[in-house]
């Protein structure tokens, strides 16, 4: 099945700098693969860090070699994720990759407030979707952070999420506030805190995107279905960012998308002092890439930004 929106994603990732990389943990066959193939692509340099001998050991089941790369020992994994957090805060890595360890124990390390990569901003998760048959890769957020975000926590969700289509290059981020239904209901929550966000963006709270909502998913990626309901707004039917009112639905719409609708799902923490590349053993090996595509683009928005502040 071709996924032709994440092979030029990774093309316009390969053209940039390598970006140094902690990888936490990569001590089975899929994560370590997963770093090593990016780093053969040119998109990211790992640095990889957990137990010596289980990273070798692993390299040894997929066939890899660890020749040139560079192993920071750790005796487990919560030391791994420590480590992985430290070697950002010194200035080593400028990004963040998901081994073979869960989760929550990297997220804790991130999250700490002493010593993690806390920012102003709420931390948030977003997918960058291909979805065969659909013209552009789908941003939807947040499926995997933050459980039942409140209107605040949305704010930087929506914000997050538009600051990562720039990165990607959208020229237009085209943002559609889910729900159930295209219309204000008072007994429908996520209809109102869309029509709050919608508002939020007209007086200059969140920028960079242009916002509408509710909107119902068909009513937000397909423009007959838009235009059955006489919807007229430059978001409806051409959306490009799915911003869902809680983890459930985003994660069952990932979810649905990727295993019933042949999509590759690419997964990236924001809100972070640096990119968290998160990766899950049943993903593809064009997404695991992918993701490392996506942190290199962001790195290299970050480091724009930061030039720009500075000059």
């Amino acid at each position: 099945m071709s996924h032709e929106k994440y092979d030029r994603l990774i093309e316009a990732a390969r053209a940039l700098d390598t970006i140094p990389t902690a990888v936490a943990h990569p001590c089975d066959a899929s994560s370590l693969s997963a770093a090593l193939d990016a780093a053969r692509l040119g998109l990211i340099r790992p640095i990889l860090g957990g137990p010596r001998e289980k990273i070798e050991a692993a390299a040894k089941e997929c066939g890899q070699d660890l020749g040139g790369f560079e192993i920071v020992d750790a005796p487990h994994s919560h030391a791994a994720a420590a480590k992985a957090v430290e070697l950002v805060q010194c200035g080593q890595a400028e990004a963040l990759m998901k081994g073979s360890l869960h989760t929550d124990e990297l997220m804790a390390a991130v999250v700490r407030k002493d010593t993690g990569l806390r920012t102003a901003r709420r931390i948030s998760h977003c997918f960058v979707m291909d979805v065969p048959g659909h013209e552009d890769a789908l941003i939807i957020s947040d499926a995997a952070v933050n459980i039942a975000p409140t209107l605040e926590v949305k704010i930087d969700i929506v914000q997050n999420a538009i600051d990562l289509a720039h990165a990607l290059g959208q020229p237009e981020v085209r943002v559609a506030i889910l729900s159930a239904m295209e219309t204000v209901n008072p007994k429908v929550p996520s209809t109102i805190e869309a029509a709050a966000l919608c508002k939020m963006a007209d007086r200059g709270q969140i920028t960079g995107g242009i916002l509408d909502g509710p909107l119902a998913l068909d009513n937000a990626i397909d423009m007959a279905a838009a235009g059955i309901k006489k919807i007229v707004s430059p978001v409806a039917g051409r959306a490009n960012v799915l911003i869902v009112p809680d983890l459930d639905a985003g994660n069952m719409l990932a979810k649905s998308l990727t295993f019933l609708g042949g999509a590759y799902a690419a997964g990236i923490v924001l809100g972070t002092k640096v990119p968290v590349i998160l990766t899950s053993r049943a993903d593809s090996e064009p997404a695991r890439l992918a993701s490392c595509a996506v942190a290199s683009m962001l790195a290299k928005a970050g480091r724009d930004k930061l030039i720009k502040a500075v000059g």
